[in-house]
């Protein structure tokens, strides 16, 4: 499901990057050659007007054909040479050019909105004061392999009503905290873990940690959870990682503006991290652990989904913004390179021999592939 759940958002993500490019280029009377979805070979397609519309096997992204855009002797001097895009003004080759990675913000901020006004999940730390959370909970937000957690059934999405510490499965007999926030939860798995601990060490019967959580609309039990100790700090821990979380819920026009605001914020955000990697991998001390491929994030799909639809609209809202940086990125291939390129035809006040641009997109593609080969490797390594 995870799978399917992430080509569907990898399609929309990329139908609307290539229609920014696609729609812009019909405005302004550039010919569209090929519409594809993932990268050739191809697979199937079927042409309507002058455009074919493919399907391709590698499905990690996709394209726009257009007429003129790598410079030959065909759309610089052939018979539909002036509805070719090297012939048009350079101010419409920018806007075809960034029209892509405008349509992802666009998208961002639609799916934003459209989160606000459903009911968007938001920490209760880093909301804004104005937000009116309702619903507020403590949620798990991620269970670590093999820990007393994950062996005892708890999951990604959990909502945590109850802790309890008892000898026997008879949780109501023992004094424990209700609704309890993350710095409670903490402090009593720790105080308890340690209690425990002490017991065996005087061979007395250990207590053990009973939860109560929420799983969809059930409502749950777990009557034995021992911890393990924290091999740095010594401190009793069952292996998740929690927030509290509640609901945001706005009025279409306010939902539109609050979502325009988190678009600016997350896309400053994703800016700021993405100069850090690049600067940290310059200096040497760079690591791929920040970096996350389509494996990965059928894994990160995996666990949005077990949060609800909503957290989907999110995680798809955040792709579509770094997927638009990415492309701004002046290197060759990207949409930002060929707009780098542009900037110097305009100084320069003549074009770039093709020879040499097209050279500089087709090493800068082979590049951007290996790339992607080498961290879908390294997310699969981390699977074992």
């Amino acid at each position: 499901m995870s799978i399917l759940i992430f080509i569907v958002i990898l399609l929309v993500l990329v139908l609307v990057h290539e229609c920014g490019h696609f729609f812009s280029a019909k405005k302004f009377g550039i010919r569209v050659d090929e519409f594809g979805f993932g990268f050739p070979p191809k697979l199937f397609g079927k042409k309507i007007g002058e455009t074919e519309y493919t399907v391709n096997l590698l499905p990690i992204g996709g394209f726009v054909k257009i007429f003129g855009e790598d410079p030959n002797e065909e759309n610089i001097n052939g018979p539909d040479a002036a509805r070719s895009f090297v012939h048009k003004p350079k101010w419409q080759q920018a806007i075809v050019l960034m029209a892509g990675v405008a349509a992802n913000f666009l998208l961002a901020w639609l799916l934003f909105s459209i989160g606000f006004m459903s009911g968007l999940p938001t920490s209760v730390n880093s909301a804004d004061p104005k937000y009116e959370l309702s619903n507020v909970s403590l949620v798990v937000v991620s269970v670590a392999p093999d820990s007393p957690a994950m062996k005892a059934g708890l999951q990604s999405g959990d909502k945590i009503i109850a802790i309890d510490s008892t000898t026997s499965s008879d949780l109501a007999a023992s004094q424990g905290i209700k609704n309890p926030s993350p710095d409670q939860l903490k402090d009593f798995i720790v105080k308890e873990g340690s209690v425990s601990k002490e017991g065996q060490l005087a061979g007395q019967l250990s207590p053990v940690l009973g939860i109560t959580y929420t799983r969809g609309n059930t409502e749950e039990q777990i009557a034995f959870i021992m911890p393990d100790q924290n091999s740095g700090t010594g401190e009793a821990t069952i292996g998740i990682s929690m927030d509290q979380i509640g609901t945001a819920k706005l009025p279409i026009f306010k939902a539109f503006y609050e979502g325009a605001k988190l678009t600016l914020i997350v896309t400053k955000g994703t800016v700021v991290g993405l100069y850090t990697l690049i600067t940290d991998g310059l200096k040497g001390k760079g690591s791929l652990d920040a970096v996350t491929g389509p494996v990965g994030m059928v894994g990160i799909v995996g666990d949005a989904y077990q949060f609800g639809f909503v957290y989907l609209l999110s995680f798809a809202a955040l792709i579509s913004i770094n997927l638009g940086i990415i492309n701004a990125i002046p290197f060759p291939a990207l949409d930002g390179g060929r707009l780098f390129f542009l900037i110097i035809e305009k100084i320069k006040g003549s074009p770039i021999t093709p020879k040499i641009a097209n050279t500089a997109n087709m090493i800068g593609f082979g590049l951007l592939i290996l790339l992607m080969v080498v961290v879908t490797y390294h997310d699969i390594a981390k699977l074992f």
